[in-house]
């Protein structure tokens, strides 16, 4: 809804008062949301009271895209758009080798021989609101695209996100929820799964805290429990070549390159500063 100037000035002092920091961006998406002055001023007073923008908004900006999320989901951040990033650039590299391979010019292909050569699939675990699988789709598509969690209201949102590309979005635990028809088909296999310790979710920021699933959250006594089985099950579901990717912190990615190696997979790790993300990649031989 369009705000007079004195009233969009008034919402954006309450949210300064309450200590949000881009105040004026908030005060604007949030008018925009808005259907009604009541509307309006529930929606202030959440945000005031400590909800997530994303939440009250029904949307989080992810990939250049808005990403359906409702109270209680994990909301997608800007630092796994590191992990978008290099699996859309391993679907291109495949792409590409499998193009030239087709035209007959004897490319070599990055994922390696045995590769199949059909539309790529590509699986997003502990999806949450299937931020990951729908930029993929969106950016690097066509694809064969599933994703998974343990967390009925993130399959709801999952399911929201994904049917614009037509993914098929399962609630289980991690590989017990797929079909077993994807057994070594997985062209790439997306994790950001939790991977904060235990110990460490009472220092998180409270819109995460208080807000998010503490599933998508707690990673175990050292944050890595959940990776761990994601890295182990990995190499049975990906086709030759195909590669697995997991995002987590600077200091756990040598736990996480080791976990890696030890299930026979090829490994390296990608940091970016400016998105503040650090992603393992592991490619099955």
């Amino acid at each position: 809804m369009d705000l007079a100037p004195a009233l969009l000035a008034d919402v954006v002092a309450r949210l300064r008062a309450a200590g949000c920091v881009f105040a004026e961006d908030e005060a604007a998406l949030i008018a925009e949301a808005a259907d009604t002055p009541d509307g309006l001023d529930t929606m202030v007073h959440r945000r005031v009271a400590g909800d997530p923008l994303e939440h009250i908004l029904g949307w989080a900006e992810f990939c250049g895209l808005r990403i359906p999320v409702e109270p209680g989901v994990f909301v997608p951040r800007r630092r796994t758009e590191l992990l978008v990033q290099e699996a859309a650039a391993i679907l291109g590299r495949r792409r590409l080798a499998g193009a030239g391979a087709g035209a007959g010019a004897g490319a070599p292909d990055p994922a390696g021989p045995g590769a199949a050569s059909t539309v790529p699939v590509v699986v997003e675990m502990c999806c949450g609101a299937a931020g990951v699988a729908a930029a993929l789709a969106h950016h690097a598509g066509p694809l064969e695209l599933y994703a998974s969690d343990v967390d009925a209201a993130s399959v709801r949102c999952a399911a929201r996100t994904l049917a614009p590309f037509g993914g098929t979005v399962v609630e289980g635990d991690l590989y017990d929820a797929l079909p077993t028809s994807l057994r070594g088909r997985v062209t790439v296999l997306a994790a950001n799964a939790p991977y904060v310790p235990t110990d460490a979710i009472a220092l998180m920021p409270p819109e995460a805290r208080l807000h998010e699933p503490l599933v998508a959250l707690d990673g175990g006594p050292d944050g890595l429990d959940v990776q761990r089985r994601v890295i182990a099950g990995a190499a049975s579901w990906l086709e030759p070549g195909g590669h697995l990717l997991v995002e987590t912190s600077v200091g756990q990615a040598p736990a996480t390159v080791a976990a890696m190696s030890a299930a026979g997979l090829r490994t390296r790790t990608v940091r970016s500063e400016e998105l503040d993300g650090t992603v393992v990649v592991g490619r099955r031989p």
